[in-house]
């Protein structure tokens, strides 16, 4: 593409970060995605943004279908796509939006995998001496005592935590910050991890946790620990931080059967979300409505 579409998709990115506050993770994503649209534009001799029609952003949705890629992620693609049309038609770089209209074709919804008590204990109640070790289980059990998110936990600073309240302030999507609990058994993992942290942390380093030259450690870093302990602990699915998460909702709710407080903790912006999240079906969510809602309640 010429030099002006590729620098346009780089200020757009740049907005993303600066007005909207998204984290540096989905920047990244969005940046790989419209990264996609570039090159199959330079493939059909694309050179401008204002060339492109809905026609040929149906063509490109389509060519993303062939290659493997399932509905989700081709409406992520299409998603992204249609911001940075928007973006374009705001700065009047564009007379309208090619891509306001086009969806790609629906899939299934696959739920979290989420991870039964039993195998969570096993799992977490496993003393260490070794402080990347200590690091792991602290991060694991803040994960599943507060339903927090992978970005969320490595996004976390020192300042963040409050042992005596048993609480963290956490940044989440979209910049929303919310306050999460820290359970009894999170708050003793943190007990014991702080004096190590103290202990390997790179002077001027505010991150909660770290890898081993003492700086914030990073996403796929955690990722590959988790899966190292999912192996050594013998468990039979891949350990993901998301699992994790997801068990927390699970858990809290079969406790609780209270979906606005797990709404709450997970930091949703929409009851529908938590729905997929604790596999709430709509006719139970009926159900709590027609009995709860006084214009909906039956005489």
């Amino acid at each position: 593409m010429h030099t002006e579409a590729l620098q346009a998709v780089d200020d757009y990115l740049a907005s993303l970060a600066e007005q909207r506050r998204l984290s540096p993770h989905t920047v990244k994503g969005y940046r790989r995605d419209l990264e996609a649209a570039v090159a199959w534009c330079d493939l059909h001799a694309i050179e401008h943004w204002r060339d492109m029609d809905s026609q040929q952003v149906r063509n490109w949705s389509a060519a993303c279908h062939r290659k493997g890629l399932g509905g989700r992620s081709i409406q992520r693609r299409l998603s992204a796509l249609r911001g940075f049309f928007q973006h374009l038609v705001r700065c009047k770089a564009l007379p309208h939006n090619p891509a306001k209209d086009i969806r790609a074709p629906k899939s299934p919804r696959r739920l979290p995998h989420s991870i039964d008590v039993d195998r969570l204990q096993r799992l977490l109640d496993r003393p260490t001496d070794d402080w990347l070790e200590q690091r792991d289980l602290t991060m694991m059990e803040l994960m599943y005592s507060g339903g927090l998110r992978l970005a969320e936990v490595v996004g976390l600073d020192l300042a963040d935590i409050d042992l005596r309240e048993s609480q963290t302030r956490v940044l989440g999507k979209g910049g929303k910050t919310r306050v999460a609990p820290v359970g009894s058994r999170a708050r003793d993992a943190l007990a014991r991890w702080l004096p190590l942290r103290a202990l390997h942390v790179a002077d001027d380093e505010s991150a909660l946790f770290i890898n081993r030259q003492g700086r914030r450690i990073g996403h796929r870093s955690v990722q590959q620990r988790l899966r190292r302990w999912a192996l050594k602990q013998g468990l039979e699915t891949r350990l993901h931080p998301h699992a994790l998460r997801h068990s927390c909702a699970t858990h809290v709710l079969e406790s609780s059967r209270d979906l606005r407080a797990v709404q709450e903790l997970l930091g949703h912006a929409n009851l529908g979300t938590t729905q997929i999240y604790t596999h709430l079906d709509f006719q139970h969510l009926a159900q709590v409505y027609d009995s709860a809602h006084p214009r909906a309640r039956r005489k």
